[in-house]
């Protein structure tokens, strides 16, 4: 099995947990991985611990070769690429690479991006691509080149999006369909029969292309004068990481599970009622969210019944 695939030397960029299943299908595909590039481990939690990204993690108990670059034009770890002599480079969910890094192996490199490309280029594809209320997106593998996310398309692969799927649950079952696809796409650049399609081919200017930047602060602020459904889908696209947020008595308060009601309201948005002991709905446009799993400042994440047996709120 994969025997064309075995006799690709390959080098492995990537850092966060989407990246680990990638790494994984290619080991358990005998792939020859001649390095694993990931972030440098970083101090983080209470007792500022030093931390390993997933892809370290894995590529350790799998005994690969780990490099840790502080930079990627450091000289020092550019002539280490270069010894690695690789095919190609493949990278899942890592940081931009400059020209001498994507460049170097004969093969260029390869990226497993979130979304259906030209769609949703940049940091956040899987959470845009649910706060902009999409029923479908996909995983695609495609070529780098000097503009980020613009490179010629290997392979597509579409992905409904169900109606109250979270962030989260999509982006677990989008880093299966990746690593799968990585595979598929392997196999026929080993073989020599995969054609590029230039990302200038798939637009026109009846296409809105949708762009999908890092998320900030400002993004996960609630806007309640939106209209439910909005509001509804910034919850989703935003759970569990990192949380779109309120303010309830002046603190602030995540949301992460909610349900959606439409109909009509004297509520001015924004504005909550509750009967303190089973629900707590705040107005929109067009209705109500009703609020099912959540966080108030300095506590830990919990249903809303449980949330409503504990607090108190200010008259």
């Amino acid at each position: 099995m994969h025997k064309e695939l075995k006799d690709l030397r390959i080098i492995f960029m990537g850092t966060p947990e989407f990246a680990v299943a990638s790494l994984d299908k290619l080991v358990k595909a005998g792939v020859n991985i001649a390095g694993v590039v990931t972030a440098p481990d970083k101090k983080a939690g209470r007792g500022m611990q030093l931390q390993q990204s997933p892809v370290k993690k894995y590529a350790a108990d799998k005994k690969l070769n780990i490099l840790q670059p502080e930079k990627l034009k450091d000289p020092l770890f550019l002539e280490k690429l270069r010894l690695l002599q690789a095919d190609l480079n493949v990278v899942v969910a890592f940081r931009m690479l400059p020209e001498k890094v994507w460049n170097m192996p004969p093969g260029g490199t390869i990226n497993v991006h979130g979304s259906l490309l030209p769609q949703y280029r940049g940091a956040a594809p899987i959470n845009w691509s649910i706060i902009n209320g999409e029923k479908f997106t996909g995983v695609t593998t495609f070529k780098l080149k000097h503009e980020i996310d613009t490179g010629d398309i290997l392979l597509s692969e579409k992905i409904d999006i169900g109606e109250k799927e979270d962030a989260g649950e999509l982006h677990d079952r989008m880093k299966e369909t990746g690593a799968e696809l990585l595979i598929k796409t392997l196999s026929l650049i080993a073989r020599g029969s995969l054609t590029e399609i230039p990302q200038t081919d798939l637009t026109t200017p009846a296409i809105e292309i949708r762009h999908a930047p890092k998320i900030f602060t400002a993004t996960c602020l609630i806007d309640w004068s939106k209209p439910v459904q909005n509001v509804y889908d910034l919850i989703r696209g935003l759970s569990p990481h990192p949380g779109a947020f309120t303010y309830l008595d002046d603190k602030i308060l995540k949301i992460y599970k909610a349900e959606k009601i439409f109909q009509s309201t004297n509520h001015t948005p924004g504005t909550f009622d509750s009967d303190k002991t089973t629900y707590l709905r705040f107005a929109c446009l067009d209705g109500y969210i009703d609020v099912i799993e959540l966080q108030l400042e300095g506590k830990k994440r919990i249903g809303i019944k449980e949330f409503l047996r504990g607090y108190h709120f200010k008259v």
